[in-house]
């Protein structure tokens, strides 16, 4: 069954001087958290950096209705936040603090 796509974005935070821990957990990303995202429907994930303000923006292309955020209750996804925590602002269940942001423009 084919799903259609929708375009999610939202905003992190990460500490200051974290950039290239970030960076380099990202490169090494764990195989079996990359296969939950992608089995969740995700089939891009992307994520910018603002060095001005120490801000990720990122962005996803999910199945309709679906995205990382709907993954809080896996291990997998609990135990990555407990591995990024020091790094980023955090709620109390570890999870990244995040803003959703709305689209108001898009090109094709």
């Amino acid at each position: 069954m084919i799903f259609p796509m929708e375009r999610l974005a939202f905003k992190m935070k990460l500490k200051t001087g974290a950039k290239e821990a970030y960076r380099q957990r990202h490169e090494n990303i764990w195989p079996e958290l990359k296969k939950l995202l992608s089995d969740a429907g995700i089939s891009e994930y992307s994520i910018f950096f603002d060095a001005e303000t120490d801000t990720l923006f990122a962005f996803q292309k999910v199945a309709a209705g679906n995205g990382s955020q709907d993954l809080a209750e896996h291990q997998i996804v609990q135990k990555w936040w407990q591995y990024m925590a020091d790094i980023m602002e955090v709620n109390s269940d570890l999870s990244p603090k995040s803003v959703p942001l709305d689209e108001i423009f898009y090109m094709k």
